[in-house]
């Protein structure tokens, strides 16, 4: 499997499990394009990542932005959504329902202005991958949003997979994985909340963005997956 000569752009590629991605799929040979919607962010990344890599700011709700964004980058092979704040946690009640709809707006409709301005962009045998979660299959108490959300990210993934066919459409479902999107925890309560996890899980702890960031490379090598949700949670779905 290798990814050289293709363009790989990679939304929320500037920390975390996407940054992990774009240097996986340097290392394949691909031309990479990280986008955020901070600066610093981008400057960061390009920093981190060399030469190879190129970076773009763009606000994802905003349509007109997105459909700039990709017309500016011309024709690309594969797509990968990983972009997100840090997670929203807490029960139903006591969370703002614009507190809820900020992450959605992100998450999930970021994600399909995205898929719906890029597709035009994708050249034969291209890719779209995105982000979903275990949340959706096991939620815990107050990750009422967290799941919902991981839910619509799967539904749409599997439409877009027989609608955009036959560019193949899949989705990777993280477990725990120590990435900034936990920063919102204080540090001494998240490197506790990693080993209380850890323990619990089949493989002894919880994942890394570099161990992730392999279904992501898969999925775009494998031209018969689409319309799957691959599950990277160290077994945390068994238990």
């Amino acid at each position: 499997m290798n990814l050289q000569h293709r363009k790989v752009v990679i939304l929320g590629g500037t920390s975390g499990i996407g940054l992990a991605v774009a240097h996986a799929t340097l290392a394949q040979g691909a031309t990479v394009v990280v986008s955020s919607s901070r600066h610093d962010r981008v400057a960061a990344a390009l920093a981190e990542l060399g030469p190879r890599a190129q970076g773009r700011v763009a606000d994802l709700n905003d349509m007109a932005a997105v459909d700039a964004l990709f017309a500016g980058l011309g024709e690309i092979d594969h797509l990968v959504y990983t972009a997100g704040d840090s997670l929203l946690l807490g029960e139903l009640i006591h969370t703002e329902l614009s507190a809820i709809r900020k992450a959605f707006d992100v998450r999930v409709f970021g994600a399909v202005a995205v898929v719906k301005a890029a597709t035009p962009y994708l050249r034969k045998g291209g890719s779209i991958t995105l982000t979903g979660g275990v949340a959706s299959v096991r939620p815990q108490k107050g990750w009422t949003a967290g799941a919902s959300i991981c839910a619509a990210m799967e539904g749409f993934m599997r439409a877009s997979a027989v609608e955009l066919a036959p560019i193949r459409v899949n989705l990777v479902s993280p477990g725990f994985t120590r990435t900034p999107l936990w920063s919102s925890v204080p540090e001494s309560e998240r490197e506790a909340m990693y080993q209380q996890v850890g323990a619990r899980l089949p493989v002894g702890r919880v994942g890394e963005a570099d161990e992730v960031a392999q279904a992501y490379l898969y999925l775009m090598n494998n031209a018969f997956a689409t319309g799957q949700a691959v599950v990277i949670d160290g077994g945390g779905v068994l238990v």
